[in-house]
């Protein structure tokens, strides 16, 4: 999930309360300035996140609500930074808040889905992902259905993931998570030569991450070809040394 905020905002323009004639400060006025002031602090507390300065960032995202409650993206956030900080229950809380606060938002149904399905909530989590392909101003409608996939892959809708990561790469050939996810479904019925196929489909994009390794090392062994499985363990434990992936070959010093 990204957000895109536009950091060109400066502090000092909230420092102001704006009135009008006669010293009556209008009501959208007063509106304006409290919206302003959740953005600036949301686009802080996103800052902040990133740097993973979480306390300060909660700080910012916290007061972006004090501001303006039903700001949108201050709850995506925030949501975010619960479910780093390993909160479930407060980062339901806001992801299901900006999607209700934006029902028709493909974004924020995709967010609030793709939580719902790591909580293996599967079933409530496909009809946020089907609101979410309902937006017709969804930029990014492959993400959801990449994501969808792989909630039904979990879920064990085999064939459903499959179509679902199919139409995924009709919309973006080189979506890297459908890529990843349909050579899974693939590899997981034995068809260990078509699951290499978008695995290589995957890596040509540049991309590496530890359960790509794993499974390229899987389908490698399967297939006979004991070099290419090594090569890929050696990635993984080199590059992602820590990762789950990694600790599951349990694998003292890589061949």
């Amino acid at each position: 999930m990204t957000l895109a905020f536009a950091m060109g905002a400066s502090m000092t323009l909230l420092a102001g309360c704006g009135a009008s004639g006669g010293g009556i400060v209008k009501a959208d006025s007063v509106a304006t300035q409290k919206t302003d002031a959740a953005r600036v602090h949301t686009e802080l507390g996103q800052k902040y996140l990133q740097q993973g300065q979480l306390e300060t960032a909660l700080e910012k995202l916290t007061k972006a609500l004090e501001y303006d409650p039903g700001y949108v993206d201050a709850h995506t956030v925030i949501a975010v930074l619960y479910e780093r900080i390993n909160d479930p229950a407060k980062a339901e809380e806001h992801y299901k808040r900006a999607s209700d606060l934006k029902p028709k938002g493909g974004n924020e149904a995709n967010n609030y889905a793709t939580f719902l399905c790591k909580l293996g909530r599967y079933d409530q989590a496909q009809s946020y992902f089907e609101r979410a392909l309902a937006d017709p101003f969804y930029k990014t409608p492959a993400v959801a259905l990449a994501n969808s996939g792989a909630c039904l892959l979990k879920a064990g809708k085999r064939d459903e993931a499959e179509a679902a990561l199919r139409k995924a790469l009709d919309l973006r050939p080189n979506q890297g998570e459908a890529l990843i996810q349909l050579a899974s479904a693939l590899y997981e019925k034995g068809e260990y030569f078509k699951a290499r196929a978008f695995v290589q489909r995957f890596e040509a994009n540049g991309e590496s991450r530890p359960d790509a390794l794993l499974l390229g090392r899987n389908i490698e062994l399967h297939l006979g070809n004991g070099r290419a499985a090594g090569d890929y363990t050696r990635k993984l434990m080199q590059t992602f040394p820590e990762s789950e992936q990694a600790r599951s070959l349990n694998i003292q010093s890589p061949s």
